[in-house]
């Protein structure tokens, strides 16, 4: 199993950008965050394995302006809305018009 982006075919590591860049883009359009405001993080320190983090940033966020891992600045306010998300990240994958590539 890959651990690493380079140990990833050409293909798989293409697949897996469309999918972060839908991701990025549904929350964008659904929370607007601030300034579209978007972190994308690749991390992995202890447990070996490739995977992305897509964070909306919001000026009013638990953690803004630090680092989401960082140490919390104040409370968050509530914005998930789960139903809508996965709706607009099913249509960001299937290539609606406008979606990116």
């Amino acid at each position: 199993m890959p651990v690493m982006w380079t140990e990833l075919a050409p293909g798989d590591r293409a697949h897996l950008m469309r999918a972060v860049f839908a991701t990025e883009a549904a929350l964008r359009n659904l929370l607007q965050p601030l300034t579209l405001k978007m972190n994308l993080a690749s991390l992995g320190n202890l447990v070996p394995h490739v995977h992305w983090h897509v964070i909306p940033r919001f000026a009013d966020d638990s953690h803004f302006p630090q680092a989401v891992w960082g140490a919390r600045q104040r409370d968050d306010a509530a914005r998930v809305r789960p139903e809508r998300f996965e709706d607009a990240l099913a249509a960001r994958l299937a290539g609606e018009p406008g979606a990116p590539a």
